[in-house]
């Protein structure tokens, strides 16, 4: 079966200076370093456990697994992706059987069974808390992000993550943006979908957060193939290779522990108010 998310290409690359950015976030917030850098792949692939994990882990990078709990990838590849939790990647929740609102245009790829329109509140959650528990069956954590499937966030008007707050740190969107800390909204974090575009898009972003020390995530599906929405696996090791080489200025992370960063960061304001 295979798992669409949105079709959108991401965001155009608008490059700004420092100064556009009202507060600067403090470098303690990005564990000292000039901004961070979140890599998330989405779907529960098979590129995910073939090319990227493998990837990642030459690199001694971690990364964010949004994975869909009725993917067959999950069910037959169990234990490797125990094993890549393991080794510090995040498993986020990506729902249980991944509904889009098909009532949207472009969405001819819904099927009734997972057409988000279709759905009640409570049975979004209900599904969404079930593949929570079937991540902590794989990687023994309680601590995780949300992903929403194809960036939907509603159902008949009704934001059903409301309900899903004090289960997870944050939840990672669609729409392109970077924000420092104090702008993030950990309820919609800003991304950047990556599908087709080369090395220098995904570079100059970096270089661009690096600037203005800012949160930069990333969204792939495939990498190298493998999904309609695809990185190719050059371009994808050059952002590794640079994402490396500059280590000791760009704090790359899984989303649950940046997003854990900017939440504490977060309430400090907000007791000083």
């Amino acid at each position: 079966m295979r798992f669409l998310t949105h079709l959108a290409l991401a965001a155009p690359l608008v490059l700004a200076s420092p100064a556009a950015f009202a507060q600067t976030t403090p470098s303690s917030v990005w564990n000292n370093k000039q901004c961070a850098v979140v890599l998330t792949y989405d779907d529960a692939i098979d590129a995910d456990l073939d090319r990227v994990v493998p990837a990642l882990d030459s690199a001694k990078l971690r990364g964010t697994f949004y994975i869909i709990g009725s993917s067959p990838v999950v069910a037959k590849r169990l234990p490797e992706w125990r094993k890549a939790a393991q080794r510090g990647h995040e498993l986020g929740n990506h729902a249980l059987m991944h509904p889009c609102d098909g009532s949207l245009p472009g969405r001819s790829f819904v099927t009734p069974d997972n057409d988000l329109s279709k759905y009640t509140v409570s049975r979004a959650v209900a599904e969404i808390r079930a593949n929570n528990t079937l991540l902590q069956a794989i990687d023994g954590k309680i601590s995780r992000t949300f992903a929403y499937p194809c960036g939907d966030r509603q159902i008949g008007g009704v934001n059903f993550y409301d309900q899903l707050k004090a289960d997870f740190v944050a939840a990672r969107g669609v729409t392109g943006g970077l924000q420092t800390a104090a702008q993030v909204d950990l309820t919609n974090v800003d991304c950047y979908s990556i599908n087709g575009q080369g090395a220098k898009y995904m570079l100059d972003l970096v270089k661009q957060a690096q600037q203005a020390h800012t949160l930069l995530v990333f969204l792939f599906h495939g990498v190298g193939g493998g999904h309609a929405l695809n990185v190719d696996l050059a371009a994808h090791r050059q952002l590794l290779r640079y994402l490396k080489t500059h280590e000791k200025d760009i704090y790359v992370a899984p989303m649950v522990e940046v997003a854990e960063k900017i939440r504490a960061y977060q309430q400090g304001l907000a007791g000083r108010r």
